[in-house]
């Protein structure tokens, strides 16, 4: 008899078994369906994102290719359809080597549109800060300095990758806005910074000797000559060929 019970008991926990399983596979379903639907977008995301960064790749080569054969106008061109890439590196590249052109023709307003635009496309502040930099360098002799220290102050801070750069780029700034005095300051502090490069230094060095000497009016155009300088080296995105320049390598109007 306690068998008899035992079994009935036993088809009951399986009959409620399979009803609470009947009610949960649609949930189920409902949540594979779910993972395989997100599953196959990261695919298709990657897929797509690989292709798009491969394309802006062979155009960046392309408007590089022509930029240094002299073909200004095919270069600006060839780096306006890489500007309208997916790829958020190449697009910040491809802006900053158009604010460079702008800048050899003599247009810095029209560069500083662009290098603003490459800094706010950049996917980090390795290549968005470079656009940074030469957006103030380009606006240098003709914006006040107020404006100049809210661009350049932020790259200054501990963890932006040129600083020293940045903190260069302010003390030139005060030499074309006369002071002289602060500006001596800030080279005074680059030419002890530890991860200060050596041209950095020198630079600092010699802007301190001609701020002693009085040379006010060589102080100003070393000022221009070495703040135009960007910063040596920038990581290109990935994707991008070891034959590809950085885009510091563009002109400037003092490197001419």
């Amino acid at each position: 008899m306690v068998d008899v019970f035992e079994e009935v008991e036993e088809q009951l926990r399986t009959d409620r078994y399979k009803a609470l399983a009947l009610k949960a596979l649609p949930w189920v379903g409902a949540v594979l369906a779910a993972a395989l639907v997100i599953a196959l977008a990261v695919w298709g995301y990657d897929t797509y994102q690989t292709k798009t960064t491969s394309k802006a790749s062979e155009q960046y080569a392309q408007a590089l290719e022509a930029f240094g054969a002299g073909r200004a106008d095919e270069a600006d061109r060839l780096f306006g359809e890489v500007a309208k890439s997916g790829s958020k590196a190449y697009k910040s590249l491809a802006l900053q080597h158009q604010g460079g052109i702008k800048i050899a023709a003599g247009k810095p307003a029209e560069a500083v549109t662009y290098f603003d635009q490459a800094a706010e496309a950049a996917p980090n502040d390795i290549i968005g800060d470079v656009a940074r930099l030469k957006s103030a360098f380009a606006l240098l002799d003709t914006a006040p300095y107020k404006d100049l220290e809210a661009r350049l102050t932020p790259m200054t801070k501990e963890g932006r990758p040129y600083r020293t750069e940045a903190r260069e780029a302010l003390a030139f700034a005060k030499i074309m806005h006369g002071d002289l005095a602060g500006a001596r300051g800030d080279f005074v502090v680059i030419s002890l910074i530890a991860d200060a490069s050596e041209g950095a230094r020198n630079r600092a060095k010699a802007a301190m000797d001609l701020i002693d000497s009085g040379s006010a009016k060589n102080v100003a155009a070393a000022a221009r000559a070495a703040a135009a300088l960007p910063p040596q080296s920038v990581l290109l995105p990935p994707g991008a060929s070891a034959g590809l320049s950085a885009p510091t390598q563009q002109p400037t109007p003092d490197a001419k």
